[in-house]
C-alpha cells in the first residue's frame, strides 16, 4: 500500500497532455476517516484488478492544509504505518482541467452525488459505492452500489473480499477495520450504526488477519483521538466534520462537534467567530451538531442553528423542528445569543448522516415554493401593468429600495427630524430583504382562504 500511495504522485507529476489519464476515487467533503480509508483502499484495489490505461489514484477531497483537523484519520495512518505525506489533496490535482482535456474518469466514495460547485465533472463518474441515502438517478453508464449500512468502508471490504481477496494485506485490513469499527461505535447495538453486514466484514477482516488491534482498544485510541480538539479555533472545529448543503440562496454547513453544546457556546467570541466563518466560506447558516458521552459512554446530543438572517434561521429550526423521518425530537434551550436557537436532541441515533436527507428535503421545498412565488409574482405585475398612475406611484412607495429603487420615494413624515432613517440615501437591497419579503407573502399566501 505505502508504495502504491508513494507511486502516485509520481503518476500526477507525469501527467501530461498526451497521457490516458487518471481515475480518480474521491470520497466526499467531509473528509472524514470513512471517506478518505474508503477512496484510498478503493483505489488501490483499483490498481490491482482494473483493466485500463487510466492509473486509479485516490484524492482526498479537501485542501491539504486541512488535514491537520482530521485527528483520528491521523492516528490511524501512523498506527498503520503509512505517511501522509504521500497522499494527494483536492487542492494539488486540477480535476477540471482534466476533465476539460478528456482525461478524467471519476469514482464516488461515502457520496453518491457531486455537489453543485463540481456539477461540471458529472460526466466523469463512472462508478459509486456509498452508505447513504441514495440521491443519485440510475444510469446505465455508472453502477451504484447504495447501502445503508454503518460505514462505507464496510462495502469496500465486501467488494475487495468477493472480487480480490489478494488485495488485503496488513495495512489495508487495518485502515479497513479500524474506519469499521469507529463508524460502527465499537459494533454496540445500542448506538445505532451497526449493521449485520457491518458485523459480518468486521469479523472477517479479524479472522484474517489475527494480529489486527483489539477491537475495544483500537476503538477507545481512534475515539479519543477524533474527539481531541484542544488548540483548535471555532472555525477549524467547525471544519473538522463538516457537509456542506445549499439550495436556491441558502448555503450552509453541518458541522459534527465534539464538545457538549455549553461548552461550545461559552468559547470566548464565538458569535463574532460565527459571523466571521459564514462571512469566509460564504454560508448563510450553520447547524452545529454536537456529540459528547456520559459517564455509561453513552451518547448525548444537542443541536444549534446560527445564521444572522432571522429568516433563514427560523425556516432552518422550524425544518427540524417538524422532521418526521426522523424525528430529532428537539427540546428547545436557553440561547445566550440571538442569532443563535439551541435544542437538546433526544434522538441520539440521528446523526449528521441521517439530519442532512432532512435538510435536503427542506431546501427541495424551499425552491419549489420560492419558484412558485416568482410565478405569482409575475402574473400580478402583468396585471399592475393596466392600472393607473397613481396606483403604481403607491406601489413604488410601498415597496421602495426592494422592487425599484430608481425612484426616491415621496418624503416621510418624520424625515425633517434629525436622525431620520433616509439621511443616508435609500436602504441597499440585499437577499435577505427580497427573502424577508418573499416569506411574508408566503405566509399570506398560507392564510388566505385559497391557501387553506
Amino acid at each position: 500500500m505505502e508504495a502504491y500511495l508513494r507511486s502516485c504522485r509520481d503518476v500526477l507529476k507525469g501527467c501530461s497532455k498526451n497521457s490516458p489519464g487518471l481515475h480518480v476515487v474521491m470520497g466526499n467533503e467531509a473528509c472524514d476517516m470513512d471517506s478518505m480509508v474508503s477512496a484510498l483502499t478503493f483505489a488501490y484495489f483499483l490498481s490491482k484488478t482494473l483493466d485500463s490505461k487510466r492509473v486509479p489514484v485516490p484524492v482526498l477531497n479537501i485542501p491539504r492544509a486541512e488535514f491537520p483537523l482530521h485527528s483520528d484519520s491521523i492516528f490511524l495512518l501512523r498506527e498503520t504505518g503509512l505517511s501522509q505525506d504521500h497522499l494527494l489533496f483536492r487542492d494539488e490535482v486540477d480535476l477540471r482541467g482534466l476533465h476539460k482535456a478528456k482525461q478524467l474518469t471519476l469514482t464516488l466514495v461515502d457520496h453518491n452525488v457531486l455537489p453543485s460547485a463540481d456539477s461540471e465533472l458529472e460526466e466523469a463518474v463512472v462508478e459509486v459505492i456509498d452508505h447513504h441515502l441514495l440521491q443519485r438517478t440510475p444510469s446505465p453508464s455508472c453502477p451504484v452500489t447504495v447501502e445503508t449500512v454503518g460505514s462505507c468502508a464496510t462495502l469496500v471490504t465486501e467488494r475487495i473480499a468477493q472480487k480480490a481477496p489478494g488485495v488485503f494485506d496488513q495495512q489495508v485490513a487495518q485502515l479497513l477495520y479500524g474506519t469499521i469499527i469507529l463508524d460502527c461505535v465499537n459494533m454496540a447495538p445500542e448506538a445505532g450504526k451497526v449493521t449485520p453486514k457491518d458485523s459480518q466484514y468486521a469479523m472477517f477482516l479479524e479472522k484474517h488477519f489475527p494480529k489486527l488491534p483489539p477491537r475495544s482498544a483500537l476503538f477507545q485510541s481512534l475515539q479519543n483521538a477524533k474527539f481531541d480538539v484542544s488548540g483548535l479555533s471555532t472555525e477549524q472545529m467547525l471544519l473538522k466534520d463538516m457537509k456542506v448543503a445549499s439550495g436556491g440562496d441558502l448555503r450552509l454547513a453541518v458541522s459534527a462537534i465534539y464538545m457538549t453544546l455549553e461548552a461550545f457556546l461559552q468559547r470566548r467570541g464565538l458569535q463574532q467567530d460565527l459571523c466571521e466563518f459564514c462571512h469566509n466560506h460564504n454560508y448563510n447558516l450553520v447547524v452545529a451538531m454536537t456529540i459528547s458521552f456520559n459517564d455509561n459512554k453513552e451518547p448525548f446530543r444537542q443541536l444549534a442553528v446560527y445564521s444572522s438572517s432571522t429568516v433563514y434561521r427560523d425556516e432552518m429550526s422550524k425544518a427540524l423542528e417538524k422532521a418526521k423521518n426522523p424525528s430529532l425530537d428537539l427540546r428547545p434551550m436557553s440561547s445566550p445569543y440571538s442569532d443563535v436557537k439551541v435544542y437538546v436532541q433526544g434522538n441520539t441515533l440521528a446523526s449528521c448522516k441521517k439530519v442532512l436527507p432532512i435538510i435536503s428535503e427542506f431546501l427541495k421545498e424551499r425552491e419549489r415554493k420560492l419558484a412558485q412565488i416568482g410565478n405569482i409574482e409575475d402574473l400580478e405585475l402583468d396585471d399592475d401593468s393596466n392600472q393607473d398612475q397613481s396606483d403604481s406611484q403607491q406601489q413604488c412607495v410601498e415597496d421602495a429600495g426592494i422592487e425599484d429603487d430608481s425612484q426616491v420615494p415621496p418624503t416621510p413624515m418624520n424625515s425633517l427630524v434629525e436622525g431620520c432613517p433616509l439621511d443616508n440615501g435609500l436602504p441597499k437591497i440585499n437577499p435577505e430583504v427580497l427573502v424577508e419579503k418573499v416569506s411574508k407573502m408566503a405566509s399570506m399566501e398560507d392564510q388566505s382562504p385559497e391557501g387553506q
